[in-house]
């Protein structure tokens, strides 16, 4: 639905020779009318965090707590060649101008500080910059 501002409708109606008695009473309901309502605000969002869960049914994993990133690469790809997509956007960010001033050294600051253009080159998405805790389960859904 098209939306047109208050003041262009009451230059319509002065146009139209509306009696001015009326044309304030038609205004002042339609600026009521287009107020937000205050009474039905929303609730605050629950603010949320991100977690990793490891499938680790034969205990491999040694115990103790984890952080890692969320990260996606293209569907057809390996895994095993996201290190050095990791590398690759790091390399092409350090040759640039804002890379010799700030390089970056290590790849947690990788995911924060390398823009996203970097790992699109790279074909790599980061969906945490920060790192988020990572729970290992055995698999297992308990018996009641």
């Amino acid at each position: 639905m098209p939306k047109i501002d208050v003041s262009k409708v009451a230059e319509i109606l002065k146009k139209n020779h509306i009696d001015p008695a009326v044309l304030r009473r038609v205004i002042e309901e339609i600026n009521i009318a287009v107020q937000p309502d205050n009474a039905e605000e929303k609730p605050p969002a629950v603010k949320k965090q991100w977690v990793i869960v490891v499938s680790d049914p034969e205990g491999r994993l040694p115990k103790g707590d984890f952080v890692g990133w969320v990260l996606q690469l293209p569907e057809n790809e390996s895994v095993v060649t996201t290190p050095d997509r990791v590398f690759r956007a790091v390399y092409d960010f350090n040759a640039s101008k804002k890379g010799h001033l700030l390089p970056v050294k290590t790849v947690g600051e990788a995911f924060e500080n390398v823009p996203a253009k970097h790992f699109k080159d790279a074909e790599l998405w980061v969906k945490t910059k920060v790192p988020v805790l990572m729970l290992r389960t055995d698999n297992e859904i308990p018996k009641e």
